[in-house]
């Protein structure tokens, strides 16, 4: 099939695929949408749950092997939507629709692409194709609890909108509880072990505290508190404030290393939630990469987390669309976007394939 074609064709199965509630778990219809895709190009298919992935033609198990991975699960709709998130149109060149940009523009990318290449002889790499689900709530069920069944992989790209950049590296994440202590009592008396009082000491260590190792390529790691809560009545000191720290960690530490530095300096209690949101990167000199600069795209460091986090492997995040739309009202993609897309990840893929 022209390549055209099967842009248009992609073009259509975002529109199928944003007219379709597909809430993270609830992903079903969206992955009978993706199967019918694979059915009308008569490529064999395997399903998980609600993920679906396939394999190139010739697969050669004696070859390394290129993830093409994106998701089909959307968060809700804010509240702040004017137009119907799931009724697909196109206004001046924008295609409207829940999951348009986040990421549907990349997954169908990345469907066509894998199509184009499906019959492809004497390629250096196989190529593993996977529609993915909960990846907006890193669930069980995502790209991570699908790793054991699939082929080993040795190289990915991850579909999420970064205009068509090559995002080299992405920063892991961490999530904390913290809790500050204190003597609880009645607000009449005096009392000088306010958990209240104790915690603004507390605060001024957080928002002071520097981490000294930065990242060329995603900067420093960033610590931010990110909740409190305490007390629950006005004439009652509480026992306890609670605490909520968000940790983004770039590539120069292990979430564990970050958990044993903090746990160890910070001057209260803290227990991360998980420690399998690691930074992600894929060197500058990889051919992938190397392929996409010999194109004029420009490399950066991502801040956002996505599937990535899962790979133990290089693995570069690249797609059609702006991060900056995702999760925003009246969400869409730029149609261009995507037929660039396409002609992007099919003209990097020439270039590291042959």
């Amino acid at each position: 099939m022209e390549q055209a074609a099967l842009t248009q064709k992609a073009i259509d199965l975002l529109k199928e695929l944003i007219s379709i509630q597909s809430f993270s778990s609830e992903e079903d219809k969206t992955a009978d949408a993706i199967e019918n895709w694979f059915t009308s190009f008569n490529i064999p298919f395997k399903r998980h749950i609600n993920n679906v992935y396939a394999v190139n033609k010739h697969f050669d198990e004696s070859k390394p092997t290129l993830l093409l991975n994106s998701h089909h699960d959307t968060v809700k709709p804010n509240s702040a939507y004017t137009r119907d998130p799931f009724n697909p149109h196109i206004e001046d060149g924008k295609l409207y629709g829940l999951g348009s940009n986040d990421a549907g523009g990349p997954l169908v990318s990345l469907i066509a692409t894998f199509t184009h290449y499906y019959a492809e002889e004497n390629l250096n790499h196989n190529i593993l194709m996977v529609a993915s689900m909960e990846e907006e709530t890193a669930g069980p069920n995502s790209l991570r609890g699908l790793l054991e069944i699939l082929p080993k992989i040795d190289v990915a790209i991850v579909g999420e909108p970064t205009l068509l950049d090559l995002a080299i590296a992405e920063k892991g994440l961490i999530v904390f509880d913290a809790v500050i202590k204190g003597t609880p009592s009645h607000a009449a008396h005096p009392n000088n072990d306010n958990s209240i009082y104790n915690t603004i000491e507390v605060l001024e260590w957080f928002k002071n505290y520097t981490f000294p190792k930065v990242s060329e390529v995603l900067g420093p790691v960033k610590l931010t508190v990110t909740q409190i809560s305490g007390g629950s009545q006005h004439n009652v000191v509480p026992a306890q404030v609670d605490l909520v720290i968000d940790v983004r960690v770039n590539d120069k530490y292990t979430n564990a290393e970050i958990a044993e530095l903090l746990k160890k300096e910070a001057p209260c209690e803290l227990k991360e939630r998980s420690l399998r949101l690691n930074s992600s990167a894929i060197s500058k000199d990889h051919p992938l990469i190397k392929s996409g600069i010999a194109l004029g795209r420009k490399t950066y460091g991502s801040p956002t987390l996505s599937d990535q986090a899962a790979l133990t492997c290089q693995s570069l995040k690249l797609g059609p669309g702006d991060s900056t739309r995702s999760h925003s009202a009246d969400e869409y993609i730029y149609v261009k976007e995507i037929e660039d897309g396409i002609d992007l990840y099919i003209k990097i893929l020439k270039g590291f394939l042959k």
